[in-house]
């Protein structure tokens, strides 16, 4: 087997070189998935470091496979070179999310099927792929429990909390964790800390005076946040 068999197994690449108007049209066609793909990006990230740079790679990415797969069509000297060229290359870049990466890979399929010249398919997988990311990102699929407010509240010592508390749970949360115990005020006071998933509804106002009333209007901090609750 010679080294342009292994690059072109079963003729899955086209052998002919491509003429400049193929490799224009293919740029144009690459570029416009992939700017596609990287709107797909932008719309549904929910995290706190959303990089403009990133996204302009991601495009960039695409269309550079694209004209690398054009060029190593049926030469396997070159794709050889090219292969142990890349082989060096380190990313520096720490990735926010596991998600980052998966775009990273996409954007480069998307691109190397538009540098084998098979158009349509290219098209096919963008929009199957990117509605799949989609309708999972906004149903919100697979997503963990997760505690909609940390609550940190103060009773005195002889308080029994659980006893106390349990009524607000039951009409307040659907779920609720305790964190952690603490005394504090030399022992006189008890400081307790829950992870809370609030009903659909349930009134924030409502739920800080009724713990208010219960806690012997001692301290009370609700804050919203993003943490996960033990399962």
């Amino acid at each position: 087997m010679t080294i342009e068999d292994l690059f072109n197994i079963g003729g899955a690449l086209p052998t002919t070189p491509p003429t400049p108007l193929e490799v224009a049209v293919a740029m144009g066609v690459s570029l416009a998935l992939n700017l596609l793909i990287a709107t797909i990006y932008r719309r549904t990230y929910r995290g706190t470091r959303y990089s403009q740079d990133y996204v302009q790679t991601l495009i960039i990415i695409g269309v550079v496979t694209t004209i690398l797969i054009m060029v190593v069509a049926g030469n396997g000297a070159i794709a050889f070179g090219m292969f142990a060229a890349f082989s060096v290359i380190r990313f520096r870049r720490t990735l926010g999310q596991s998600r980052d990466l998966a775009f990273v890979f996409f954007a480069m399929a998307i691109g190397m099927v538009v540098g084998a010249r098979a158009y349509p398919m290219a098209v096919i997988i963008t929009l199957i792929v990117g509605a799949a990311i989609y309708v999972l990102s906004k149903t919100d699929a697979f997503a963990p429990r997760r505690a909609s407010h940390m609550m940190t509240l103060r009773m005195t010592s002889d308080m029994d909390f659980e006893e106390l508390l349990k009524p607000l749970f039951e009409e307040f949360t659907d779920r609720v964790n305790l964190v952690s115990i603490s005394s504090a005020q030399a022992g006189m006071m008890t400081e307790l800390r829950y992870g809370l998933q609030l009903k659909i509804g349930a009134s924030t106002p409502k739920l800080l005076e009724a713990l208010h009333h219960v806690c012997g209007n001692n301290r009370v901090i609700l804050t919203p946040t993003g943490n996960e609750l033990d399962v």
